[in-house]
C-alpha cells in the first residue's frame, strides 16, 4: 500500500479540495483507495456525506491511531491511502508526515503561503521526510513574472511537482457535489490536470519507496 499526505502550515492552501479530487483519479485508474480524514474541520468526512458513490473510503482519525489504521487498511486490500493532516503543528501532522511515502505541500502563490512553506519543509525535514512543493491556485490567465517567481521559490526549496493548478470553478464544484473532478467533468481542463497530478504522483511515489527503508532505518 502507498500512502501520501497532504501537508501545510497555511490555512486556505486547497489541501482537502486536492485530495478529494486525487482519490477520485486514482480510483480511475484501478487504485482501491482510502482517504483519511486527520483535520479537525473534518472537510474531507463532510465531502463523505454527500458523495453518491461509496466506492471511496473516508475515515476520520487522530495521529495515535493512525499506524493501527494503516496496517489494517493495508490487510483489507486498500492500494492508496491519502491523508489530510491538520494544517497546524502538532502530533497528528507529524504522525501523518512520519507515515507517509511521499508528503505533498500545497501552496499558493502568495506571501503568506510562501513562508508558511519554509515552515513546512523545516518540520519535514527534521523527521527526515519525503516531500514535494504542489503549486495551487494559481490564478487563471497568462502566468505572470510573481507567479513564476513563486514557482522558482518553491523548486529552490525542494522538489516542485507538475503539473501547476490552476484556480478553477470545478473544483469547488466538485467538492460541493462529494465528487472528483475526473468525475465531475471527466472532460473538462480541471480533470486533466489532476489525472496528470496523479500520475507525477504515482512516478514519484516509485522513488519514495526506494528511499523509504533507509529513512526508517535511521
Amino acid at each position: 500500500m502507498r500512502t501520501i499526505a497532504f501537508v501545510s502550515e497555511s490555512g486556505g492552501s486547497g489541501k482537502s479540495t486536492i485530495a478529494a479530487s486525487l482519490a477520485a483519479a486514482a480510483h480511475e485508474t484501478g487504485d482501491k483507495v482510502c482517504v483519511i480524514d486527520m483535520d479537525p474541520q473534518g472537510s474531507l468526512m463532510n465531502w463523505a456525506t454527500i458523495r453518491a458513490s461509496r466506492d471511496i473510503g473516508v475515515i476520520a482519525c487522530g495521529g495515535a491511531r493512525l499506524p493501527a489504521l494503516l496496517a489494517s487498511l493495508e490487510g483489507m486490500g486498500v492500494t492508496l491511502a491519502i491523508l489530510d493532516a491538520p494544517g497546524a503543528e502538532g502530533a497528528a501532522s507529524t504522525a501523518a508526515m512520519r507515515a507517509a511515502d511521499l508528503n505533498i505541500a500545497p501552496s499558493r502563490p502568495s506571501l503568506f503561503d510562501l513562508r508558511a512553506s519554509a515552515r513546512t519543509r523545516a518540520a519535514l525535514e527534521e523527521i527526515g521526510a519525503d516531500f514535494v512543493f504542489l503549486l495551487n491556485q494559481r490564478p487563471p490567465g497568462q502566468q505572470t513574472a510573481y507567479v513564476r517567481d513563486c514557482a522558482e521559490t518553491l523548486a529552490e526549496r525542494g522538489e516542485l511537482i507538475s503539473p501547476l493548478i490552476l484556480t478553477r470553478a470545478d473544483y469547488q464544484e466538485a467538492a460541493r457535489r462529494g465528487s472528483g473532478v475526473t468525475e465531475f467533468n471527466p472532460s473538462g481542463a480541471a480533470a486533466q490536470e489532476m489525472r496528470a497530478l496523479w500520475q507525477s504522483i504515482r512516478s514519484r511515489l516509485s522513488r519514495a519507496k526506494i528511499r523509504r527503508p533507509a529513512r526508517e532505518a535511521a
